[in-house]
């Protein structure tokens, strides 16, 4: 193992004035002045090496304290953590840095704290200052750098000391799409080579492409662990649904005993079925009865509700085994039994591992939205798409967004509505999952 997480909590006092703090100092526990907090409670998981974890969870759900303690900043109210290996974490990037030392000062005293000789970092130092890309500022005050510099800094000694565990919390959400993508390009390569990688993320997508595992984490509890589709599937179930109906969902989630259906393969579908999409050469587009979605997950419902979704095409009949290059219309109907404003609907297709291919949205913003709907009143929607996807198999899903007195959230939401098959053809030379149409050419020469 190389995080080996046991009965783990963490208790944090909290006091209503600062004079509080002092009673209990002076009281030495006769009486209590503070109100108790639990970050987290009784949480355990293993984690192999060279496994790479998702944590996912509300906030306020325990995510950052979890991790602080597995890196050893927080020292646990109770249970302990071990960990086999070096650690380098990714947490609030820069907090370590002093402000009166330059970078390069910093750099030498960051790469000290996670164990590298000085001859060690000497020889890091150019891939570290290449890295972090803030040219003449290395060798002046941290205290001048600006947060992109901050972050592009300690991120770049973090990644750059060989780390056997690497911990990520949620540090690659800041700093511009480029240096975002330089970054994950190196924590896949810090994965490819074998480290273990516990990532903290909002962002379900990339937990899907870069974790081999997931960890549901609310109100200080682990509800849930296993395959990251399933497990985003429940963190985003719970992410939108009613204020009144959180708790039944999270113990519903907290209680489900059937463990193995989170570690079951992510596709629902038999071998034979798959193997018939890439198989059989100019099968002609039809409806396979036997070709439905066994994964269907539905979001709390705020008073609508998504029905009857399925795949028409032109001529108005239902198919589910698609040819690559045709237009079809995918479509449901959304049933109001409240009124709702700022209504706007949607669709994404996915693999059947999670990842999004691609969607669309009925309205590019809450300006253009419907305004009002009516209570009663039910809406046929249908989204006309082009199949530019090669042979394979994949899914659909839908939902309705409505303005809220907060913000705008799902007024309904189905993952993994419809199950569609893309046929296979004979001539076909594309690869991967999207049909980008391209055109090979080449010349030879003798010369």
């Amino acid at each position: 193992m190389a995080i080996k997480v046991e009965n783990l909590s963490k208790c944090f006092h909290i006091y209503d004035k600062p004079r509080d703090r002092l009673l209990q100092m002076l009281c030495r526990g006769r009486r209590r002045f503070f109100r108790e907090f639990w970050a987290l409670r009784d949480v355990a998981f293993d984690i192999k090496k060279g496994e790479t974890v998702g944590i996912v969870g509300r906030n306020g759900s325990g995510k950052s304290t979890l991790l602080q303690i597995i890196c050893g900043t927080l020292t646990p109210t109770s249970g302990r953590v071990r960990t086999d290996g070096r650690v380098a974490a990714l947490l609030e990037l820069g907090s370590g840095f002093n402000p009166e030392f330059s970078g390069r000062e910093n750099v030498y005293m960051n790469a000290a704290v996670l164990g590298l000789s000085k001859e060690e970092t000497d020889a890091r130092f150019a891939e570290i200052e290449a890295f972090a890309e803030i040219g003449d500022f290395i060798d002046q005050p941290v205290k001048t750098y600006s947060s992109g510099m901050m972050v592009r800094l300690a991120f770049a000694v973090a990644i750059n000391v060989d780390p056997q565990i690497l911990i990520v919390d949620e540090a690659l959400s800041v700093g511009d799409e480029l240096f975002q993508r330089k970054c994950f390009a190196r924590i896949e390569a810090i994965k490819a080579s074998g480290a273990t990688i516990l990532f903290v993320s909002h962002a379900g997508t990339t937990v899907i492409e870069l974790c081999d595992r997931a960890i549901l984490m609310d109100g200080g509890d682990k509800l849930a662990e296993g395959l990251p589709k399933a497990i985003i599937g429940k963190y985003q179930k719970l992410l939108y649904a009613p204020a009144g109906k959180v708790e039944a969902i999270r113990a519903a989630i907290a209680g489900d005993g059937h463990k193995e259906s989170l570690f079951a393969e992510t596709s629902t579908v038999s071998p034979e079925t798959l193997e018939q999409g890439r198989a059989e050469p100019e099968l002609d587009e039809c409806f396979d009865p036997n070709l439905r979605s066994q994964s269907v997950l539905s979001y709390e419902s705020h008073g609508v509700l998504i029905e009857a979704p399925q795949i028409l095409d032109l001529a108005g009949e239902p198919v589910n085994c698609l040819k690559s290059g045709k237009t079809y219309r995918y479509t449901y109907r959304a049933s109001f039994a409240v009124g709702a404003t700022g209504v706007r609907f949607g669709m994404m297709i996915k693999t059947l591992a999670g990842v999004e291919l691609g969607g669309a949205a009925s309205a590019a913003s809450l300006q253009d939205a419907i305004s009002h709907v009516e209570k009663g009143t039910v809406i046929q929607v249908e989204f006309a798409f082009q199949c530019n996807l090669n042979p394979g198999t994949y899914f659909l899903n839908a939902g309705v967004l409505g303005a809220t007195a907060e913000s705008e959230t799902y007024l309904h939401r189905l993952l993994d509505a419809c199950l569609f098959r893309v046929l296979s053809s004979a001539d076909k030379t594309a690869t991967g999952a999207v049909d980008f149409k391209c055109v090979p050419d080449f010349t030879i020469s003798n010369e």
